[in-house]
Order: C-alpha cells, then structure tokens, then sequence
C-alpha cells in the first residue's frame, strides 16, 4: 500500500501543437481538393466567423477553428508585409 504522505505526480500528455501557418496551408489544400476557391472561402470564414465556409474534408474545418480568427489574419498579413512590401 502506498504511504499517504508523498506526493503522486500525474502528467497530461500535450496535443502536437500546430502552427497557424500549417493550418492555413492544410485547410487551403483541402479546399482546393474539394473543388472550392480557396481564397473566398477563408475570407468568408475570417469575415463571418462561420465554420461552414471550410470543408470538413481532411478535418479542415476542425482544424482551423482550433485558433483564433484575429490570428490567422495576422499569419496572413505579417506574410503578406514580408513577402512585398518590406523589401
């Protein structure tokens, strides 16, 4: 029998964090095997807030619901800055 005065210790194991980018890049590849555009699609889902815009196919809308939308837009943009205008 265990003692009563130690400590148990219990670890949760950690979700495999995704990064914002790998998130966007899954959902637009999953968008565009569904046949849909991409772009429009995640535009309405940033302006809308409504999941249904993503295709549920390869658990993309899952997956992109799993961060906030004011952080895919700033993955968005501080590429979009990177990329053309800070040169």
């Amino acid at each position: 029998m265990q003692e009563m005065n130690h400590t148990q210790y219990f670890k949760v194991q950690k979700e495999n964090e995704i990064s914002v980018r790998d998130i966007i890049s899954t959902v637009y590849i999953a968008m565009k095997e569904k046949g849909y555009n991409p772009i429009n699609q995640i535009v309405g889902y940033i302006m809308s807030g409504d999941p249904t815009y993503i295709t549920s196919h390869k658990g993309a809308r899952s997956l992109i619901m799993k961060v906030e939308r004011d952080e895919i837009l700033e993955e968005l943009l501080t590429n979009y800055i990177k990329h053309n205008v800070a040169k």
